[in-house]
């Protein structure tokens, strides 16, 4: 505590108080905010933290049990001291009573008869105007914090270090789940974390708030007392808690002005309706620059996705069920989190390129992601994919060549022979595997096999014919013609 810090040593150094000391002298150096009679068995709901309560007796359980917890329950509260009145209504203290004040350098004072409560409350706040202009002060100042934030452009961590500074207090923010709330703050110990935003604010050594938000909390501020310094009190505090949120919701409308400007770019780059440097311009304001993928990501929502990926720097934008997200190779990564979902991703390449082939890599590659169950495929891992054309015109005739006549036989009869064919050569043509797979008897399987070669042309005995039809089947995935 500050030199000029008034002490609980202090007042028994008033000769008019006449104060004595009971038990607990191990606590003599606890600072006192003020003095306030309360014959209330628990006033602590009330309390800031660092008052002297006096009572005249009748606060007081008459139980050893309940003395002791009396004792304990101050403590825990921050309060400085108890003060006691001689005789009046006092029941008589237990050994327990003195053994937890012992324990806890809880200092308890007898306040003789002939001294009013009120005199022992004079005392403390003509003591106690010094710091009161200095919490007063330290007010002015931190209402100051919002002409920083618009003036000086001041980064989160730098803001929070002035207002620390000010204050007198170490400041810690997060999530009701304990998690980061700003960036470069740290988070508290969770256990400090309050099960109700109605909860008392006092806790050892300092305060702990929440940060206002529309819709309830959007977390905690906790600050704790600094060696050393002069701490300004809880209505600073509650300042800070509100300078905090207000950062928070600035930075909130920063991100998803972002966001929306992101969805933006990311809509004209697949419609190919950006310049190349303007693109990279864009792509550069979002810190997405070198090596560069596009992904597709089906069955998760915005909520989860945005979750995995607000660490990283990214573009987003729904399409139907489909995300598309643009970013540096590393979203990978941090898609493969998701707890659900599937997600295809393109080959690398630069800021500002087409997207028509990579869009056309990434959903190839999220189709295969959910036949195959998988989080994420990657364009190319797989073996026959990399030798398909890039060109989305020349995969076009190669699916017409071979599969235009079953393609169109299917829809006209909504039957099943591309997705019966495509079945069967991923199970390496064995045929019981394959019907058991489309829920068919084999010998329905035989006469579909049949029907397709008839009007494919193609002879599925044939080793050069197998080989067309697998590369136009994989070229039809790509185009997103089958499911």
């Amino acid at each position: 505590m500050a030199s000029n810090k008034l002490t609980v040593g202090d007042l028994l150094s008033f000769p008019a108080l006449q104060l004595s000391v009971k038990a607990g002298s191990a606590g003599l150096d606890r600072s006192v905010s003020w003095a306030h009679a309360s014959e209330l068995a628990d006033p602590t709901p009330w309390l800031l933290g660092a008052e002297v309560i006096m009572t005249a007796g009748l606060a007081v359980p008459r139980t050893a049990a309940g003395q002791r917890a009396y004792v304990e329950r101050l403590d825990d509260a921050g309060v400085s001291a108890l003060a006691l009145s001689a005789q009046l209504h006092m029941p008589p203290l237990h050994d327990a009573f003195f053994q937890a004040a012992e324990e806890r350098g809880f200092p308890v004072l007898e306040v003789p008869l002939a001294v009013p409560f009120i005199a022992v409350a004079q005392e403390v706040a003509a003591a106690a105007q010094e710091d009161a202009r200095h919490r007063l002060g330290a007010q002015l100042q931190v209402f100051g914090a919002l002409r920083w934030l618009v003036a000086e452009d001041l980064d989160t961590p730098t803001l929070l270090r002035r207002l620390e500074g000010l204050s007198g207090y170490d400041v810690y923010l997060c999530t009701p789940q304990g998690h980061p709330l700003l960036p470069g703050i740290p988070v508290p110990d969770p256990a400090v974390l309050p099960a109700s935003t109605d909860a008392p604010p006092t806790i050892p050594g300092g305060f702990v708030l929440p940060v206002p938000a529309p819709g309830g909390p959007a977390g905690f501020l906790v600050a704790y007392e600094r060696q050393g310094a002069q701490p300004a009190g809880l209505a600073v505090v509650q300042h800070i808690a509100t300078v905090a949120a207000l950062r928070l919701a600035m930075l909130r409308n920063e991100r998803e002005t972002l966001r929306r400007e992101g969805a933006e770019t990311l809509a004209e780059l697949l419609q190919e309706a950006l310049d190349p440097e303007v693109a990279r311009r864009r792509l550069a304001r979002h810190a997405i620059e070198g090596d560069t993928v596009l992904l597709v990501v089906r069955d998760t929502t915005d909520e989860a996705l945005l979750c995995c990926l607000q660490d990283q720097p990214h573009l987003l934008l729904t399409r139907g069920e489909d995300r598309y997200v643009l970013g540096p190779s590393e979203l990978a990564e941090a898609v493969g989190e998701l707890s659900a979902g599937a997600a295809g991703v393109s080959r690398t390449f630069q800021p500002g390129a087409a997207l028509k082939v990579a869009q056309r890599e990434a959903l190839w590659a999220v189709a295969k992601a959910v036949e195959l169950g998988c989080a994420v495929v990657r364009y190319g891992d797989d073996s026959t994919g990399r030798w398909l054309p890039d060109d989305p015109a020349a995969l076009t005739a190669l699916v017409e060549y071979v599969l235009g006549a079953v393609l169109r036989y299917d829809e006209t009869h909504d039957s099943q022979l591309l997705v019966s064919v495509r079945t069967w050569m991923e199970r390496d043509r064995r045929t019981e595997t394959a019907a058991a797979a489309l829920h068919i008897h084999p010998n329905t399987l035989a006469y579909r096999l049949r029907r397709f070669g008839a009007l494919a042309d193609r002879d599925l005995t044939s080793t050069g014919a197998l080989a067309e039809v697998w590369l136009a089947i994989q070229a039809a995935g790509a185009l997103g013609l089958t499911d």
